[in-house]
């Protein structure tokens, strides 16, 4: 269950940066105004993976946070080309390590 949620918040934060980046090429690199349609195709796919997670919105969204910091560290390394430093690394640890608290308590909350 929490590596098939950990896969679900990858995909989710996947799709919330793309429909964020898609924007920034536009206005601030000089891309094409077509970069909107799969940014706002994006951005309704995040919304819609949202719904998909197995607990109670407030929780999805904590966990998810944790998860969305580590695949903005690795976009801004694999993407942006801009290597990691140790605090940016040890923050990730440290958020990965605050999801897999938050879902491991999901079978037991209310």
């Amino acid at each position: 269950m929490i590596l098939k949620t950990f896969l679900l918040f990858v995909v989710t934060a996947i799709a919330e940066i793309v429909g964020c980046y898609l924007p920034y090429l536009w206005l601030r690199k000089g891309g094409s105004p077509w970069l909107l349609v799969p940014a706002a195709l994006s951005l309704a796919v995040f919304a819609w993976l949202l719904t998909m997670h197995p607990a109670a919105s407030g929780r999805v969204y904590a966990a998810y946070g944790c998860v969305y910091v580590i695949t903005a560290l690795s976009w801004l390394k694999f993407v942006d080309g801009i290597s990691l430093s140790t605090t940016d690394m040890v923050g990730g640890v440290i958020a990965l390590a605050g999801m897999l608290i938050i879902v491991s308590g999901w079978g037991s909350a209310a």
